[in-house]
């Protein structure tokens, strides 16, 4: 999670620990300064008790992937590909020495601004979609839709948010809620699309 433009997160951990998997234990430093909010390990634990712990050949998007928290999370536990994408460049570049730390040659990491990039992705090109923009930016509704299109059948949308999605505006886009709970001011989801009748 990244906090909004000029808000630096007091007292956000200088480092995340990966919690299962391959490299469970692992810790990962966190660029000082840059803003960013990592996903606390205990949501971090309930969203991939959701999501089940193995994640093997499963294809994810990261796509404000700030610490790097969920991607590398998702890679430790089996997914065959995880993309990153980041815009500031001090947080990419930790991303990359994480990455090469751990050898993860299954995560791709792109530095660039997601709210454009992410409506030239591949429909269906995606089991799940990680989406933690900047905290209280607004950006998430916007970001709803594109983010859907890239869905494969089953896939899933996990959403951090500083409010509660609706029900009635995700049934809009043909999204339903099927997991959701509170952290501190943090509101998290897990959204699947309706199917098709």
């Amino acid at each position: 999670m990244k906090s909004g433009p000029g808000n630096v997160a007091r007292g956000a951990p200088q480092q995340v620990r990966i919690i299962g998997g391959q490299w469970k234990r692992t810790p990962l430093p966190v660029p000082p300064g840059d803003g960013l909010r990592p996903t606390p390990d205990r949501v971090r634990e309930t969203l991939f008790n959701w999501l089940g712990q193995d994640l093997n050949g499963m294809q994810c998007l990261d796509a404000f992937a700030g610490s790097g928290a969920l991607g590398f999370e998702a890679a430790s536990r089996g997914a065959a590909r995880v993309l990153m994408l980041e815009h500031a460049a001090p947080a990419v570049r930790q991303l990359r020495a994480n990455q090469a730390k751990l050898g993860a040659s299954q995560i791709e990491i792109v530095q660039a601004d997601t709210r454009r990039l992410i409506t030239t992705l591949s429909p269906g090109a995606f089991d799940v979609v990680f989406l933690d923009p900047p905290f209280a930016s607004g950006w998430l509704n916007d970001l709803l839709a594109p983010a859907a299109r890239l869905l494969a059948p089953g896939g899933v949308i996990y959403a951090e948010s500083d409010i509660a999605l609706e029900d009635d505006a995700l049934a809009a886009l043909d999204l339903v809620c099927v997991r959701r709970a509170k952290a501190g001011a943090v509101h998290y989801h897990l959204l699947e699309s309706i199917p098709k009748t």
